[in-house]
């Protein structure tokens, strides 16, 4: 089954960088769409970035400037590249992946554990 690994999460001050990085492995045919989603203390979840395999957005108005995603389809991987951080910036971020297996028929969501990103003032 496919699994997805995200790293690179830590404690960072106000105005540090962070690369994330999430590496999708197992019996994978195809990847569809690979997103960034996090989730802050008493937030909802909320798309940060998107990629397919020719394209890359970020989607959180409030990161456009600061974040950039960018992907490798050869390793599978995606990245999330994050600076001048901010205390709001403070969330579990998440891997998320369309994906199809070998011999399977539909492409299906799978997520990450997630990492811990947190930003001191």
């Amino acid at each position: 089954q496919a699994q997805l690994v995200e790293s690179g999460g830590g404690l960072v001050q106000a105005g540090g960088s962070l690369r994330l990085s999430c590496s999708a492995s197992g019996r994978i045919s195809r990847i569809a769409a690979m997103d960034w989603y996090r989730q802050g203390p008493g937030k909802q979840r909320e798309k940060v970035a998107s990629t397919t395999r020719v394209d890359s957005t970020i989607t959180a108005d409030s990161v456009k400037g600061r974040f950039t995603v960018f992907r490798d389809n050869a390793k599978n991987t995606v990245y999330l590249q994050m600076v001048k951080l901010k205390p709001e910036d403070t969330a579990v971020y998440y891997c998320n992946a369309n994906l199809m297996e070998i011999g399977g028929y539909t492409y299906r969501d799978y997520w990450g554990q997630g990492t811990q990103v947190t930003v001191s003032s």
